[in-house]
C-alpha cells in the first residue's frame, strides 16, 4: 500500500526532550543563569510557544532562535544577550545525539523495506549535525528540512517541495508519520496524504480531523504497515 515514508525526525526517531535538556543547561549556565530544573522547563515552555508561533506563521525563524532567550532572561532579570546565547544552543544543541529506544534499529529495517525520506521543521546545521552524528544519512533516501525547503510545516508548501524533490513521486503511496499534531499531522492532512501519528496512548489528539493511524512508538510503524 505504502511505498514512501516522510518522517518526522525530533521526538519520532531521536529524542530531542533529552538533548534539550542536555544542551539548554550548559547553555543558560554559561550565560549566568542557573539551570535548575524550573527554569528549564520555563525555557522548554516558552521555546514551544515560539515554535507553534513559527508553524502559524506569525513569527520569523530569527524571532523563535532569539526571542525564547529575550523572553527567558527578561522574566528572570539576567543581563545577557540573547542572540550570542542563541548561537551557543545551537552549537550545543547540534552536538551528539540521543535516539529514542528502538527507533534507530526500526528506521534501518524500514529502509530496507520503504523508500524512507526525514521531514524536519529544524534548524538546518543543527538538524544536520544531529542526522549525522546518528548516522541516519546512510539509513534513508533523502532529507528535508524546513529551514532549507523555505517552508514550514504544516505549510502544504513544505510537502509540495518534498513531493517534487522525490522520484518516481506517487502521492497515493506515501505516508506522514510523526510525534507533533500541529505540524506533522496536521501537515499531512494540508498536503492530502494519509498520517500516522506517533503518541502515548494517553495523549488526545484535539485536531478536528483525526489521523489515518496511530502507534506509541517509531518501533510499531513496520508491523502497521505489514498489516495493511
Amino acid at each position: 500500500m505504502f511505498e514512501i515514508l516522510l518522517i518526522d525526525l525530533d521526538d519520532t526517531i531521536l529524542d530531542f526532550k533529552k538533548q534539550e535538556y542536555v544542551a539548554i543547561r550548559k547553555t543558560l549556565a554559561d550565560a549566568g543563569l542557573e539551570p535548575t530544573q524550573e527554569v528549564c522547563a520555563r525555557y522548554s515552555q516558552i521555546n514551544d510557544w515560539h515554535w507553534k508561533q513559527l508553524e502559524k506563521g506569525a513569527i520569523t525563524r530569527d524571532e523563535v532562535l532569539h526571542g525564547r532567550f529575550r523572553v527567558l532572561f527578561a522574566e528572570m532579570g539576567v543581563d545577557a544577550d540573547p542572540v550570542a546565547t542563541a548561537h551557543a544552543y545551537m552549537e550545543n544543541l547540534g552536538s551528539g545525539h540521543y535516539f529514542l529506544p528502538g527507533a534507530a534499529a526500526a528506521i534501518a529495517s524500514l529502509s530496507q523495506k520503504y523508500r524512507v525520506f526525514l521531514a524536519s521543521n529544524g534548524t538546518s546545521v543543527v538538524q544536520r549535525r544531529r542526522i549525522e552524528s546518528a548516522g541516519l544519512e546512510q539509513m534513508v533516501e533523502g532529507i528535508f528540512i524546513s529551514q532549507d525547503v523555505g517552508v514550514n510545516k504544516p505549510g502544504k508548501g513544505f510537502f509540495d517541495y518534498c513531493f517534487a524533490h522525490i522520484p518516481d513521486f506517487d502521492i497515493q503511496k506515501v505516508l506522514m508519520v510523526g510525534d507533533s499534531l500541529s505540524s506533522d499531522i496536521l501537515g499531512g492532512q494540508n498536503a492530502g496524504i494519509p498520517t500516522c501519528w506517533v503518541a502515548p496512548k494517553e495523549k488526545t489528539c484535539t485536531l478536528q480531523q483525526q489521523p489515518t493511524y496511530r502507534i506509541e512508538s517509531i518501533t510499531e510503524l513496520e508491523n502497521l504497515l505489514a498489516c495493511l
